[in-house]
């Protein structure tokens, strides 16, 4: 986490600080544990969320239709998931304001965060809805939040703006939602957690020493990375208590993970199954996905030859196109089933659909220019009245974070306001009576 900055020569260096908190937040299985099927809190069914990205966006007459409301017809993306017509609304009009960062995909970094200016100097990201929420939620599953992506991007920031490092690999998060530890193991991950507990005294220990040689300024940054660490401590004690914990068992074996990596939708499938088994099982009720994006062409997408990010960069060719369509409309056939996994899964007296918000979309409106506005956004489950095609102004945006603060609220989280939000509601969000 980003650690003030410290001139004196006693004070704990940047290196220091970094090294202990990443120390602590690397170990496995840290967070807290309770598989349980089919979870009931005190108030109800629990709830969940997911957001998912595609970086390179998806060409809007691809996806959005001519006209507004309930009757719209469908387009060529929305074909591929016209089984779920009526559990999902298709937003446009969306973004976060200034998202022009030093590259064109920077706005990547502010999708979950809604923080300006991505990359240029100065900049500092915020903390992501995703995080908010599993803040919230801490202690009450085996895993806070599950980060993951098929390349190397996360979705996932803490309050100190630091990105949350995503897990790639399958076979991995399977093995540490699923799979009991040796005694041995489970001794080593309690030893572990000790020695997080140790290098976080040393360091707070260090920091204390300095506060009275600080500034105001830095001040203000050693009071946020008190804050992160106190945090941390209240994982590592609860992750104490559920280290010995059995893990849900699963009728699933332990998955390969896919070494061509340009099989983009194979590795999409895998994530997306092992989404569906963590909220199913209660082990976590937060994901993050980024479905990634590749500069090569995906393999086993019959017709593509051209690499996927030059495609996106199709300047309305239309050979390109073409060829950039069967790749997105691949990605809504996968997204497809990744719905009707969630909705065949029961869940209470309704379907793990229903108890899960999933955001999917993307952080560019138009990737052939790079232009942040206009977002691709589709909210599916979540217990919303679905349906209907939702268009806002296309020249002024509405605030996508408007979006986010009616689902932390849905989550529990007792927020007005978020990020660059201009109010607690959005037009064609619709709860059900």
């Amino acid at each position: 986490m980003n650690a003030p900055y410290v001139s004196t020569r006693d004070a704990l260096s940047r290196r220091h600080f970094l090294r202990g908190l990443g120390t602590a937040i690397a170990l496995p299985a840290l967070e807290a544990m309770h598989p349980v099927f089919g979870a009931q809190t005190a108030t109800g069914p629990v709830k969940r969320f997911v957001a998912l990205n595609a970086s390179l966006g998806f060409h809007g007459p691809g996806l959005f239709p001519e006209t507004p409301g309930r009757g719209y017809a469908l387009t060529p993306y929305l074909e591929k998931i016209k089984a779920h017509r009526d559990d999902f609304t298709l937003f446009s009009g969306l973004s976060h304001p200034n998202q022009a960062g030093n590259n064109g995909h920077a706005s990547e970094l502010t999708w979950l965060t809604s923080a300006q200016r991505p990359g240029l100097a100065g900049f500092k990201n915020s903390i992501s809805i995703d995080q908010l929420m599993a803040r919230h939620l801490r202690g009450q599953t085996r895993v806070s939040h599950l980060a993951l992506t098929t390349t190397h991007n996360s979705l996932s920031w803490t309050e100190s703006g630091v990105q949350i490092p995503a897990e790639r690999s399958p076979s991995k998060i399977f093995k540490e939602l699923f799979i009991d530890g040796t005694g041995k193991e489970v001794a080593k991950e309690l030893a572990e957690l000790k020695r997080g507990h140790s290098i976080l005294d040393t360091v707070m220990d260090d920091a204390k020493r300095m506060e009275r040689t600080l500034g105001h300024r830095d001040l203000e940054k050693l009071e946020q990375y008190f804050s992160s660490v106190r945090d941390l401590e209240s994982s590592f004690e609860q992750s104490e208590e559920w280290a010995t914990k059995p893990k849900p068992k699963v009728e699933d074996q332990p998955p390969v993970d896919i070494s061509d990596n340009n099989d983009i939708l194979a590795k999409q499938r895998q994530m997306y199954h092992l989404i569906t088994l963590a909220l199913q099982t209660d082990s976590t009720r937060i994901a993050t996905f980024g479905l990634g994006a590749l500069n090569s062409p995906p393999s086993q997408i019959e017709g593509v030859s051209r690499d996927w990010h030059n495609l996106s960069h199709h300047g309305k060719d239309e050979a390109k196109i073409s060829e950039l369509k069967l790749i997105e409309e691949a990605e809504f056939t996968v997204f497809d089933e990744f719905l009707t996994r969630l909705k065949e899964t029961p869940e209470g007296s309704g379907n793990l659909l229903d108890a899960t918000a999933v955001l999917f979309g993307s952080n560019l409106g138009n990737a052939s220019s790079h232009d942040w506005r206009n977002l691709p956004i589709i909210l599916a489950g979540g217990g919303y009245r679905h349906g209907a095609y939702a268009a806002h102004d296309s020249k002024e945006n509405t605030p996508l974070a408007n979006l986010f603060v009616p689902l932390a609220q849905r989550m529990g989280v007792e927020i007005e306001d978020f990020g660059s939000s201009s109010k607690a509601t959005l037009r064609g969000l619709e709860e059900t009576s």
